[in-house]
């Protein structure tokens, strides 16, 4: 008796569901994602191997850098504005809606305050253009960093009803001097506990 042959068909699968997902994917994570700000002034961090991740929220990040500039950068634009009106009614400057807006959304700068106005005007291509920023001012008679830190310090309290932490971010040919005056200032406002930024470097 004969054989008889099944007809073999090869087997069909629809991947419009598969498709589906990974739009949603994709969409879901264009939407989540935050884009990084251009850094106002990049600076080649000392290697290290320690691996403790510094926090996204409730941090102020002091980045010194070109011969001793300061930066200051605070994570958060509800913490920013509010410390941005802290500064202004101390040194008795006022900013628009549009301004307070504005610099919510700038990660760091490095201007003293009385050429702050025109830094926010700027857009994100401008800030980053060489000589623009020249630093916060440091010193004994002008300590702008000073009052800077400390006001994103009672802004963080009265926001996120939390201490805010301090991360400083050295450039690793920077003389030790410049990075003292940072500690020294953090050291006058109690502040002894703080992080180094830093990157990763293999362990031997």
């Amino acid at each position: 008796m004969g054989k008889i042959k099944v007809k073999r068909s090869t087997p069909l699968t629809d991947m419009t569901a598969m498709c589906d997902v990974a739009f949603l994917l994709l969409t879901f994570f264009i939407l989540t994602a935050t884009a990084r700000q251009p850094e106002p002034m990049p600076v080649d961090m000392p290697a290290s191997t320690v691996q403790i991740k510094v926090p996204d929220t409730d941090l102020g990040t002091i980045t010194v850098g070109d011969g001793g500039k300061l930066f200051f950068g605070v994570a958060g634009p509800d913490i920013r504005m509010n410390m941005l009106d802290r500064m202004g009614e101390q040194y008795g400057l006022t900013f628009t809606p549009e301004e307070r807006q504005r610099f919510s959304l700038i990660d760091g700068f490095g201007v003293p305050l009385s050429q702050l106005k025109q830094l926010i005007a700027m857009d994100n291509t401008q800030r980053i253009e060489s000589g623009i920023q020249q630093g916060i001012p440091a010193d004994s008679t002008d300590n702008q960093l000073k009052e800077w830190i400390l006001a994103a310090r009672k802004a963080t309290a009265e926001v996120n009803d939390k201490q805010m932490r301090i991360a400083i971010k050295g450039d690793k040919e920077e003389e030790y001097p410049a990075i003292k005056k940072v500690i020294d200032i953090l050291q006058d406002q109690k502040l002894n506990k703080f992080s180094l930024i830093t990157s990763l470097r293999v362990a031997e």
